[in-house]
């Protein structure tokens, strides 16, 4: 959630996020006026307990001729502080229903607009461009014996898949390659739970707009997670952490899950998109002020894990419209994919500044021992639709694929995937 003191001071500030979203600046105005009612019905409420608290000393001092008359005052009053506690319940959670509705402020340097409005910060790499007819990953995964898309659908139905043989070599490879690389920037490595409850899943702005992209289980009401942000973001609720030695790092390895509700027709073809697959999630908690750096540190990892995978690639800051509930800012790197002759997504890294935190109540302790809500950030360092792009990029006239010189050692010193 958003700090409400921002609400109360300079609700204009909201408003014009709301408006950069492309979303609507009245649920501003409707948590204005929550937070107006809910502190007149917790002043209102505060006043009734405390008359009754002195009432009750004036019962015990009064005189067997007075008790009476005191006591139906007391049964009045204790009506009233009835009433009084119902309706500031009824305020809090209309207090809280509001401040939910409101996504996280976006930074002033993020870009307004909706998802065509990004702003190209830079070009990594050329798009090769070969003298013989491109295979797409689909075609490619086939012939290797990599991917098996008509069995997933046997199996499980559309958007599954098996990787098999080099396949599931080469991704594994690729995550591997991931952790070593997070092992040597400070990250802990972790493998959290996949399934999660509903605060976890709601602390961290992945119910209400995106409820239907997630998977639940009802009879145990539990979600599956899209990506381990999730169970990262969670793991430490309710709790106060040590950040004086800086941001504190995880990089989480899962399996993830997505309806892709809305995608009918999308990508239909190979593993672009998809209801399950692998990620490296990166996952860090900061203090407020150090956030933007981390970003940024983020980001670097992302751009390093591309670089080794050596494929073509730009960063783009994403706009307002297309940032998600939680995200202030987010940067996205886009891989060439050569058969579509264009740039596919494959890396987010995102600030959430204080929304998740504030949410998850995760709090840090500042120079002078009060305690403060801490920031937090997440980025992929690798995922299953990465294949798509390291297929496409390495293919050679044969149909066969190098493999690139980073995952040569994490595939038993496989050089080339060749066709089965």
């Amino acid at each position: 959630m958003i700090d409400l003191r921002i609400v109360r001071d300079t609700p204009d500030i909201a408003r014009t996020s709301q408006v950069a979203r492309g979303a609507d600046p009245a649920v501003v105005d409707r948590l204005v006026a929550a937070d107006a009612a809910r502190r007149v019905a917790v002043a209102a409420a505060d006043e009734l307990r405390a008359e009754q608290k002195a009432f009750g000393r004036t019962v015990g001092k009064a005189t067997p001729a007075e008790r009476p008359a005191l006591l139906v005052r007391g049964k009045d009053l204790a009506a009233s502080v009835d009433v009084a506690q119902a309706t500031e319940t009824v305020a809090n959670a209309e207090l809280l229903a509001a401040h939910k509705a409101i996504p996280n402020l976006i930074s002033p340097e993020a870009p307004h607009g909706g998802e065509e409005d990004f702003v190209l910060i830079k070009h990594v790499g050329t798009p090769a461009e070969p003298d013989f007819p491109m295979l797409d990953h689909a075609e490619l995964g086939e012939k290797l014996g990599a991917i098996d898309t008509v069995r997933g659908a046997k199996v499980s139905g559309a958007r599954f898949y098996f990787l098999r043989g080099v396949g599931a070599q080469l991704q594994l490879a690729m995550l591997n390659l991931a952790i070593s690389q997070a092992l040597k920037h400070g990250f802990i490595p972790m493998i959290p739970p996949v399934l999660v409850k509903p605060e976890s899943m709601d602390g961290t702005g992945f119910l209400g707009e995106h409820n239907d992209e997630v998977y639940h289980l009802p009879s145990d009401d539990l979600f599956l997670v899209g990506t381990s942000e999730v169970p990262m973001a969670a793991y430490h609720s309710g709790e106060i952490l040590d950040l004086g030695d800086g941001p504190i790092r995880y990089a989480g390895w899962s399996s993830c899950f997505r309806r892709e509700a809305g995608s009918y027709g999308k990508d239909t073809k190979g593993i672009l998109r998809v209801h399950q697959f692998e990620k490296i999630e990166m996952f860090s908690y900061c203090r407020p002020e150090e956030a933007e750096a981390e970003h940024l540190t983020l980001l670097a990892m992302e751009e390093e894990m591309l670089g080794l995978m050596d494929v073509p690639y730009r960063v783009i800051d994403v706009a307002a419209g297309d940032l998600g509930t939680s995200a202030a800012r987010k940067f996205d790197c886009e891989a060439w994919v050569p058969t579509q002759q264009a740039y596919r997504e494959l890396t987010s890294t995102s600030n959430c500044t204080t929304f998740q935190a504030r949410r998850l109540n995760v709090r840090y302790r500042d120079d002078d021992g009060k305690p403060q809500i801490a920031a937090t950030l997440n980025g992929t360092l690798a995922t299953t639709r990465w294949l798509v792009a390291i297929l496409e990029n390495h293919q050679q006239r044969d149909g066969s694929v190098k493999v690139p010189a980073a995952l040569q050692p994490f595939m038993g010193g496989v050089e080339v995937m060749e066709p089965k």
